[in-house]
């Protein structure tokens, strides 16, 4: 998966089309990411010693990677993303880059 805890997406498909946010988690055994202010949900929750007024609680759902778009950091619009192997100059160690393919730009 491409995608990254901490990047900035978009979202291409859904109710929140057009909604940017943060990634909050990344679960990549079911292909699916938490966004920063997308796709809340409401849960009905009874009173506990950590919420003991209980009620009902808003938060974010998971939502399928291939509904967003990472944002490219040059030019802070969606973009598709392949990989590109960089050789380290200090470590001489071979590392796999995140390329925008708009912009070329190395993420």
């Amino acid at each position: 998966m491409k995608i990254r805890k901490n990047d900035t997406v978009t979202v291409i498909a859904g109710n929140a089309r057009g909604k940017t946010g943060k990634v909050l988690k990344v679960y990549p055994e079911r292909e699916r990411i938490i966004v920063e202010g997308v796709n809340i949900m409401k849960r009905h929750t009874r009173p506990s010693q950590k919420n003991p007024q209980g009620g009902i609680v808003q938060r974010e759902a998971p939502i399928h990677v291939s509904n967003v778009m990472l944002l490219d950091p040059k030019q802070n619009e969606p973009t598709r993303v392949g990989m590109k192997v960089v050789k380290d100059e200090t470590t001489g160690k071979k590392r796999r880059m995140r390329v925008a393919k708009a912009t070329g730009e190395m993420f």
